[in-house]
């Protein structure tokens, strides 16, 4: 007769909270030296947001991987697991699974088979290394004396370090939460403050009403937030912005502050209005922009800012405001899209308080935290799922 969960209990060495990228990169890291691990994973499979990577195909690092691409209260922290764990030790570590990779633009590196191959291919070599992957695995409480206490729906298990790997806000329908946040103060860790990012921006009411027709349309764009300047798809949407330019300005946007688009990075609009001012064309300047961005949007901008007529009517003060306008068209997002369209968290445990070199926390022996749980944000491009490789491969080296 099976006894009540309340009646079961295990010990082992090392107990890791969450299954996914960091979590698997741990336990294997851990058991292969030895240890006996075992991860918790309330989900009914690990890897459950890995699957959702990079359109299906698991956008799993990038060549240009350093600390620059990285964003945390203490910038300097992820340098060294990151120097310790590169994206060519990724590679070699599919090449050795038979994971099939490539390299795209931006040294972005994906699968190009399913990303679920990926994570079958990680719960399998956890478990051959020995690692106890338990699914379904809700946590009630921890505890902490000589080791940790961990009561889950499936019993009590006591082990001598614990790992935090959670991750962050973001997709809410796997299971995303707070979890982790409120462990690390319970341990008197302190949490950052944490928002959306990589995520869609709504229109204000205005703008939503001038543009919300336009979703589908997409173009390269550079769009500056704050001093940085970030280039790439942007796609309009029926709410607003999206698309890669877009997703990367939310990781600077503030509230309420304005953001600027060049819709036509590469052209020399003025240079272009000018000439065929000079030319004496009759053509409208819905048309004439149409033949340098998508026909609905140049439709919908003359509409809201320069209604149409000859390019000659124009006067040379009024080309060259056009111009000026659509290289640098200020809008004011109303806000994000919301933790369901995130891809990621912006903040997270305080890394003051965790060595960058073992991911476990300062003051509290045996506690560590790794991928996104942590203030450690990454740009676009598999820079976070690169980090959730590199913190969990120290921490798995360290427990």
């Amino acid at each position: 007769m099976a006894l009540p969960p309340s009646m079961r209990r295990m010990q082992t060495e090392v107990t890791i909270i969450g299954g996914g990228a960091a979590g698997l990169m741990c336990a294997l890291t851990a058991a292969r030296r030895g240890r006996r691990v075992v991860i918790c994973e309330h989900n009914a499979r690990a890897g459950k947001k890995l699957l959702v990577s990079g359109g299906g195909r698991c956008n799993f690092s990038n060549r240009q991987v350093d600390a620059s691409h990285y964003f945390s209260s203490n910038p300097h922290f992820v340098k060294s697991a990151l120097a310790r764990f590169t994206p060519n030790d990724m590679t070699a570590f599919l090449d050795a699974g038979g994971i099939p990779h490539e390299e795209r633009g931006g040294g972005e590196l994906f699968c190009t088979c399913a990303a679920a191959r990926l994570v079958d291919w990680l719960v399998e070599a956890c478990r051959t290394a020995g690692v106890q992957i338990r699914t379904e695995c809700d946590i009630r409480s921890v505890q902490r004396d000589a080791h940790f206490s961990i009561s889950t729906n499936d019993g009590t298990i006591a082990s001598e370090a614990l790992v935090i790997a959670t991750g962050g806000l973001s997709y809410p329908e796997l299971g995303a939460g707070d979890f982790g946040h409120r462990l690390a103060k319970q341990f008197g860790l302190r949490v950052t403050p944490c928002r959306p990012a990589l995520v869609p921006l709504r229109l204000g009411a205005s703008d939503a009403r001038r543009f919300g027709d336009l979703s589908g349309v997409s173009l390269e764009a550079r769009v500056t937030c704050g001093k940085r300047t970030l280039s790439g798809g942007l796609l309009f949407t029926h709410h607003g912005l999206s698309g890669p330019a877009i997703l990367k300005a939310s990781l600077i946007w503030e509230n309420g502050k304005p953001i600027h688009i060049d819709l036509l990075p590469k052209t020399d609009i003025l240079a272009s209005l000018k000439a065929a001012h000079a030319d004496g064309r009759r053509v409208e300047l819905k048309n004439f922009l149409a033949g340098m961005l998508p026909r609905r949007l140049a439709e919908a901008w003359c509409t809201a800012y320069a209604p149409s007529k000859p390019l000659i009517d124009y006067s040379l003060p009024q080309i060259k405001a056009i111009a000026d306008q659509l290289h640098c068209w200020e809008v004011t997002p109303a806000r994000t899209e919301g933790w369901q369209r995130a891809e990621v968290t912006l903040g997270g445990v305080d890394t003051k308080a965790i060595s960058s070199k073992t991911m476990e926390a300062r003051d509290v022996p045996n506690l560590f935290f790794i991928g996104e749980v942590l203030d450690v944000t990454g740009m676009l491009g598999g820079y976070n799922l690169h980090w959730a490789w590199a913190s969990g491969t120290a921490a798995g080296t360290a427990v």
